[in-house]
């Protein structure tokens, strides 16, 4: 099963996925489509607040905000990773529990990125805002680094995110029934 998705001039087929016995998602996934993501990244970019930098969490919202940073100037962004990598120090963390994931996950900051976000103006960008929870992490990483939140910007929001006021989005998701049919 698949759900059609106009995002402005853009049509795709999202693949329904099951998360439970009664519920399934669209699979939006930006990898590999670079016209999507260049599309994306200039209409969120229209939008945009006034910003100094840019974090997303890993790993679907990369390829949006590379294309964001590039498109606006910035040149650099910070990523949110889910795992502490070698060349990592002072690391901050938070956890999240996202819809699509199972389990519990933990985001982590690089202290040289915490750094860079001091005092500075953070756009959150993401792929889809679901529940709000990876949204709340990137929050409480922005907020342990010293930076302020300028803004949340998404491609799409699904589910309650839909009527969320406080994020800037290009489409609407709808979450659906085992069936196929979008939840009302």
């Amino acid at each position: 099963m698949y759900y059609e998705i106009k995002i402005g001039n853009l049509t795709r087929q999202l693949p329904l996925c099951p998360i439970s016995d009664s519920l399934s998602i669209g699979a939006f996934i930006m990898f590999g489509d670079t016209e999507l993501t260049e599309y994306c990244a200039e209409e969120l970019l229209k939008r945009a607040p006034a910003f100094d930098v840019m974090i997303t969490a890993e790993s679907k919202g990369i390829p949006l905000i590379c294309s964001m940073a590039r498109l606006s100037g910035k040149g650099r962004y910070v990523l949110a990773r889910k795992s502490v990598k070698l060349y990592m120090s002072n690391v901050m963390k938070c956890e999240v529990q996202s819809i699509t994931t199972a389990g519990k996950q933990v985001l982590y900051l690089d202290g040289a990125d915490a750094e860079y976000m001091k005092g500075k103006r953070v756009l959150i960008v993401d792929d889809v805002i679901s529940t709000g929870a990876s949204l709340e992490a990137l929050e409480a990483l922005v907020s342990q680094a010293g930076g302020t939140v300028a803004g949340r910007m998404a491609v799409l929001a699904e589910g309650e995110a839909i009527s969320r006021s406080d994020i800037t989005v290009l489409a609407p998701l709808p979450l659906f029934k085992s069936d196929g049919t979008p939840l009302a």
